[in-house]
């Protein structure tokens, strides 16, 4: 049953929102973790594996031609972790990555634009170069800064989500858990090619002879935790509520990653970043709130 777009969030579907939001936080942490013990490529096509398998002997695939579940599967779960696994492996800090990912927004907004003839809202103009200001002064961040490279990659990953979501807003009203589950199905091959052209058979073997047990904890969390249970809850909530009362939760996201990353891992930032990090959530902030701000307050000026 969907809630009315006036009705407020039951108690109960504010906890499972802000699980998901604690659960996707830390997965940037699991991620470093993950790193550790396996090498980038490897790593996202046990991921998905996992995540992949049993699951889709009891999921029914959606309602959505193959071709774009491919198109799915290689621009949300594939193209996305290839880029944020290298990123993070070439030494992009996790609660970092965790901001600088929400780029997505703006490559969605883009995208929209470009190739659905969407037109941009004045806020989420307003929006996107605040944020495109934010991301500008990260990557200028000198002293013990990010590597550029890092920031790029990330930048990369955000823009596969981007093209992800464009992609989804041509199925409608599908199940998105089935999504997840039967999109997983196609990055294990391909990230299991890039692993052996990258990784090589001795590093992939050497990995797997040698893994630990923070190795398998982190692949179980990111297959079972960030990937089925946090999209499944997100899910249930998209069909009970308007994407429009759900959405904006997905802004906590940094804050729980900033926040792990620098109590778990003691990620320290520069100056510089963290002016840039709060630019960038402005901008975030602007382009999910601003219009309805200004609808707010347009009678009361008039």
């Amino acid at each position: 049953m969907t809630a009315s777009p006036e009705a407020g969030m039951a108690p109960r579907d504010l906890l499972l929102a802000l699980v998901v939001i604690v659960v996707w936080g830390l997965n940037f942490v699991v991620i470093r973790v993950g790193l550790d013990g396996l090498p980038p490529m490897l790593l996202g096509a046990l991921r998905f594996v996992l995540a992949a398998f049993p699951a889709v002997l009891f999921v029914r695939r959606p309602a959505v031609p193959w071709r774009w579940l491919l198109a799915y599967g290689a621009t949300i779960s594939l193209g996305q972790f290839v880029f944020l696994f290298q990123a993070m492996a070439h030494g992009m800090p996790p609660g970092l990555a965790s901001l600088v990912l929400q780029s997505q927004a703006i490559f969605t907004l883009v995208f929209a634009a470009a190739f659905l003839r969407e037109r941009m809202r004045p806020a989420s103009v307003v929006g996107l170069l605040i944020a495109a200001l934010g991301l500008l002064l990260i990557g200028l961040e000198n002293g013990h800064a990010t590597p550029l490279l890092a920031v790029l990659l990330t930048l990369c990953g955000g823009a596969m989500w981007g093209a992800g979501n464009i992609i989804t807003r041509r199925f409608g009203q599908v199940d998105q858990l089935s999504l997840v589950v039967w999109g997983a199905l196609v990055p294990p091959l391909p990230f299991l090619a890039l692993s052996l052209w990258w990784e090589g058979p001795a590093q992939i073997a050497s990995a797997l002879r040698h893994i630990n047990a923070h190795s398998v904890w982190a692949l179980v969390y990111l297959a079972f935790g960030a990937t089925l249970l946090g999209y499944g809850l997100w899910s249930r909530l998209l069909s009970r509520y308007p994407a429009g009362k759900v959405a904006p939760f997905s802004l906590l996201v940094p804050v729980v990653g900033l926040s792990s990353s620098a109590w778990l891992l003691g990620e320290r930032l520069g100056m510089l970043q963290w002016v840039g990090g709060a630019v960038v959530m402005l901008g975030l902030l602007v382009n999910v709130f601003g219009a309805r701000f200004i609808a707010a307050w347009a009678p009361r000026s008039a």
